[in-house]
């Protein structure tokens, strides 16, 4: 078990490579977003029971991931956990998400990875910046029992856990909402262990060297909560945190057809997804998910899912 111990500061990272952004000003930013979009989550107790009762599921998936998983939803996740068991078939693994937002995704990865073909899992960090966020997450946790998660208040590039303590860092979507992408990495690469794994989906945060998503993607992605990066950028970002053996697949193709399947739930089932969430989350929501989706088929967003390792001997 690793124990959180006080923050490493690097003031060099507290500048966006576009731009400068203090954590209190993106704590509130990212809090009002979210909060506009899933005010239902804020009061957990009565959304998960209208969850429950519309879909059945009492686990983490929810109404397919449409709560707190971001654009890819657990399909997303279950890549990220297969790269994982790829890497380390066998092994009781310490993980930790950046970015974990409401948790949605860090309670999912804890269940993939501990089922009867997952390699198990010894602790897993969720690192969320916003407090009111890591407030619910902590509520959900605690309602289901669970000892193996735990909530760390804390900015991504700056996390109060010892250097070389994991052997899994996981970002599943929330790479667009960090304005200092280069420093997360940076911090990823700092709390792997020689030889250990980062896995991060790139949902809206990838672009074509040259290319920006359009003006209706934008607003339904504000640029103050939602930045983007270019392909080189990030490659570039991941050498110099250290990482090597990376790879990114490309999945253009199968976001394109996820999109749509989320879309359809949503239009099929709008009155008992308004019914939770209320008709302007809604409405947002389905926003969100189709001007991403046209953002990938014109080529003006990489959807993407990176696998490095930090350099053994580091």
């Amino acid at each position: 078990m690793v124990t959180p111990s006080p923050g490493r500061r690097d003031d060099t990272a507290r500048h966006d490579e576009t731009g400068q952004h203090g954590e209190t000003g993106q704590t509130r930013i990212q809090h009002r977003y979210h909060r506009d979009l899933f005010p239902a989550l804020h009061n957990w107790e009565e959304t998960e029971a209208s969850i429950v009762e519309f879909t059945g599921e009492s686990g983490p998936k929810g109404l397919l991931g449409l709560d707190q998983m971001g654009h890819f939803g657990p399909q997303g996740c279950d890549r990220v956990a297969g790269l994982i068991r790829d890497g380390f078939p066998d092994a009781d693994l310490d993980v930790a998400e950046l970015g974990s937002g409401f948790g949605g995704a860090l309670r999912y990865l804890a269940d993939a990875l501990t089922d009867d073909d997952g390699p198990g899992v010894a602790r897993m960090y969720g690192v969320e910046l916003v407090p009111e966020h890591c407030a619910v997450s902590r509520r959900i946790t605690a309602a289901q029992g669970r000892s193996e998660v735990t909530e760390i208040c804390a900015d991504a590039a700056d996390v109060p856990l010892p250097g070389a303590s994991l052997d899994v860092v996981v970002v599943t979507g929330s790479m667009p909402h960090f304005p200092r992408p280069g420093a997360v990495l940076r911090e990823a690469a700092r709390l792997l262990r020689p030889g250990g794994l980062l896995v991060a989906t790139e949902e809206v945060s990838l672009t074509p060297r040259g290319r920006a998503p359009s003006a209706a993607f934008r607003e339904a992605h504000p640029p103050n909560v939602f930045f983007t990066t270019s392909l080189p950028d990030r490659m570039r970002q991941l050498d110099e945190a250290g990482l090597t053996d990376v790879a990114r697949t490309d999945l253009r193709e199968w976001a394109v057809a996820l999109l749509g399947d989320r879309l359809k739930v949503v239009r099929v089932f709008r009155g008992s997804v308004v019914g939770i969430y209320g008709e302007e989350p809604v409405d947002l929501i389905q926003r969100t998910l189709s001007t991403a989706r046209e953002e990938y088929r014109a080529g003006r967003l990489l959807p993407s899912i990176f696998t490095a390792r930090r350099r053994e001997g580091v």
